[in-house]
């Protein structure tokens, strides 16, 4: 692609970024109460997450769908769970462990991060990862906040099969669905979505 229509493409995902964050924050306690209710059960019972032992999560805000729930459910299973982790030196994530009793802080971002950085996973060490977006189509395209840190830190998916593959999960307001999102070719793409309306294969 050209620098022109990269330059098209770029303002017009950041309007686009602006319209779909304004719509989520617009979602009352109720509303976004419901949705993670409903995202809990309709992914705690899919196949894919029922066979990952090790699985990565996020904190939401921003009006991103909250994870609290589904989080709660996996610890009951005796899974493991992880928050992801900003590596400065690569601007890519690593996944340090949560718990009930983890101890935070917050990163440069104003996120909530574990304080304990033992045991943490790279990428390829993880089952599942769900990861939060801004909006996202059915054909597994996934627009982000724009600074590319899952991209990066999943970008050996597209080099090799070396590794693990980890299920990749973006998880969106029902809402935050829109018809055709213009990738590039760096973006890793997602092999399902969850919403509050269900689970969905990437097609």
């Amino acid at each position: 692609m050209n620098p022109a229509k990269q330059r098209v493409f770029f303002v017009m995902n950041q309007a686009l970024r602006q319209q779909l964050r304004q719509q989520r924050r617009m979602l009352s306690p109720h509303q976004q109460k419901s949705h993670a209710q409903h995202l809990a059960r309709h992914l705690g019972h899919h196949p894919r997450f029922l066979r990952s032992q090790h699985i990565a999560c996020y904190l939401a805000n921003d009006g991103e769908l909250d994870l609290k729930p589904l989080i709660n459910k996996l610890w009951g299973m005796g899974k493991s769970c992880y928050l992801p982790v900003l590596q400065a030196h690569r601007q890519a994530l690593w996944f340090c462990p949560y718990t009930p009793d983890s101890v935070m802080q917050k990163n440069h971002f104003g996120i909530l991060e574990p304080q304990n950085r033992t045991a943490m996973r790279p990428p390829w060490a993880l089952d599942m990862v769900l990861m939060p977006l801004v909006g996202f189509d059915a054909m597994g395209n996934r627009l982000g906040m724009g600074g590319g840190f899952y991209d990066r830190s999943f970008a050996y998916l597209q080099r090799n099969t070396y590794y693990q593959q980890p299920t990749l999960v973006g998880v969106a307001h029902q809402l935050q669905q829109v018809g055709t999102l213009q990738g590039n070719f760096w973006d890793v793409p997602m092999r399902l979505f969850a919403t509050e309306k269900g689970v969905f294969d990437c097609t």
